[in-house]
C-alpha cells in the first residue's frame, strides 16, 4: 500500500482514507514526530506534538571544514546534552562558504568553499543530531555590490527588495535540499546605528519596517516548510524587553508569527551599563538571560517556538552554565555561540542534569 500524505487545516484538523491497517505518523519541521496505531474503531484521533528542545553550538564554517575540530565537536556533544549543530551557509557580509548551485552566487564571487555539507550532516545525523545553518540575510556587500538596485546602503540589501529577498530565499531552498533540518536567518533588519540615520528607515512608519521583514520570513517558511525545513530567525536580545522595534523593522509579535522559531541573541556582554539595575550586566548571566526570555514569552505568537542563542565568549565556565541554567528553568531551548567554536564540556550539562 502506498502511503498517504495529508496537510492539517489552520486549526489542527486533517482527514484522509484508507483501506488497510497502517501507522499514522503525525509530524511538523522542528517539532518531534507522534506515531499512532490505526484502529479501524476509532473515528478520531487527537495527536499531541511538541517543539524540538534544541541544546544546540556553533560551527564555525572553519571547524566545520577541519576533520580534527569537527570530531571533537562530536565527542562534545557525545559527552554533553548538546543534541544540535549550527552551521553556516552564507555569513555576514555574504560570503557563501560551502559550494551550492545558486548560480548568482558564483556570479558575483560570493562562494568560498570551507566545508562539504553533505558530509557534514551525514555525520551529524548518524550521531542523531538536528542540523541547522545560518543565512545572514540583508547584511551582503556582494550581492549590494553587484544588483545596485537591491541595494538599500552600502553592503546592505534592502528589506523591500524582490531581487535580493528571491537571492536569499534560492539559498535558503537549496540549503534544506542538501538536507539540513532547519534555516536560521540572520540580520533580518535594518542596518543600526549611525548607518539607519542615513538609509530614511527612520522616516518609515514602524509598522512598514515591521512588516518588510515578517512579509519577507513568510515567504521563507512558505518555501522551506513543505520542504520538510523549520524555519528560524535571529533578532537582537534587547527588542524582546522594548516595545518599539528599535527602529530595525524586529518586534517578537510580528516576527514570531512568520517564524517556527524565534532565536533572541542574549548576550549581557551587548547591554548597556546599569541595565536591571547591574552596574555591569555581564556579571549577571543567569539574570539578564532570564529577564529576557521572561519579557520574550508572552510576546510570542502561537505556534511559534522561543530558542535564545547565549554567550559563550568572555566568560568563565560557571558562568555560561549559570545562562544555560536560566534557559533550562523556563523550558526553553539554547544555542551558543562562539566565533571560533571553541566550547569546553565543563561549560555545559549533561544528559543527566537536562533530565533528556
Amino acid at each position: 500500500m502506498g502511503e498517504h500524505v495529508t496537510t492539517t487545516g489552520p486549526d489542527g484538523w486533517f482527514a484522509f482514507e484508507v483501506t488497510d491497517p497502517t501507522t499514522i505518523r503525525v509530524s511538523k519541521p522542528g517539532w518531534t514526530e507522534v506515531e499512532l496505531g490505526y484502529d479501524e474503531a476509532v473515528e478520531f484521533y487527537e495527536a499531541t506534538i511538541s517543539p524540538f528542545v534544541v541544546r544546540g553550538i556553533r560551527v564555525s564554517p572553519e571547524a566545520a571544514g577541519d576533520d580534527a575540530k569537527f570530531a571533537q565537536l562530536l565527542q562534545l556533544a557525545r559527552d554533553t546534552a548538546v543534541n544540535t549543530l549550527v552551521f553556516d551557509t552564507k555569513q555576514e557580509g555574504g560570503v557563501v562558504v560551502h559550494d551550492i548551485g545558486v548560480e548568482d552566487s558564483h556570479q558575483i564571487g560570493a562562494v568560498t568553499p570551507h566545508y562539504d555539507p553533505e558530509a557534514r550532516i551525514e555525520q551529524a545525523h548518524a550521531e542523531g543530531l538536528y542540523t541547522i545553518t545560518r543565512i545572514v540575510a540583508f547584511d551582503d556587500g556582494y550581492r549590494a555590490g553587484a544588483f545596485e538596485a537591491e541595494r538599500l546602503i552600502g553592503g546592505w540589501l534592502n528589506p523591500t527588495s524582490e531581487g535580493a529577498r528571491s537571492y536569499i530565499l534560492a539559498l535558503a531552498a537549496e540549503a534544506c535540499e542538501i538536507g539540513f533540518d532547519e534555516i536560521q536567518f540572520d540580520y533580518i533588519r535594518y542596518p543600526s546605528g549611525t548607518t539607519a540615520t542615513r538609509t530614511g528607515q527612520l522616516d518609515l512608519p514602524q509598522a512598514d519596517r515591521v512588516a518588510a521583514i515578517a512579509t519577507f520570513l513568510g515567504e521563507a517558511r512558505a518555501v522551506l516548510n513543505p520542504m520538510g525545513c523549520a524555519v528560524s530567525g535571529d533578532v537582537f536580545g534587547i527588542v524582546m524587553s522594548m516595545e518599539d522595534d528599535q527602529g530595525l523593522g524586529q518586534r517578537p509579535e510580528e516576527l514570531s508569527a512568520q517564524l517556527d522559531v524565534l532565536s533572541p541573541m542574549v548576550y549581557p556582554s551587548h547591554y548597556s551599563d546599569g541595565w536591571l539595575g547591574f552596574d555591569d550586566p555581564n556579571d549577571h548571566p543567569y539574570d539578564v538571560t532570564a529577564d529576557a526570555i521572561t519579557d520574550a514569552m508572552p510576546r510570542m505568537a502561537e505556534g511559534s517556538t522561543l530558542r535564545p542563542w547565549l554567550q559563550a565568549f568572555w566568560w568563565t565556565n560557571e558562568q555560561i552554565r549559570s545562562s544555560i541554567q536560566a534557559a533550562e528553568d523556563h523550558d526553553v531551548g539554547w544555542i551558543l555561540w562562539n566565533i571560533l567554536s571553541n566550547f569546553d564540556a565543563a561549560a555545559l550539562p549533561t544528559d543527566a542534569e537536562v533530565g533528556s
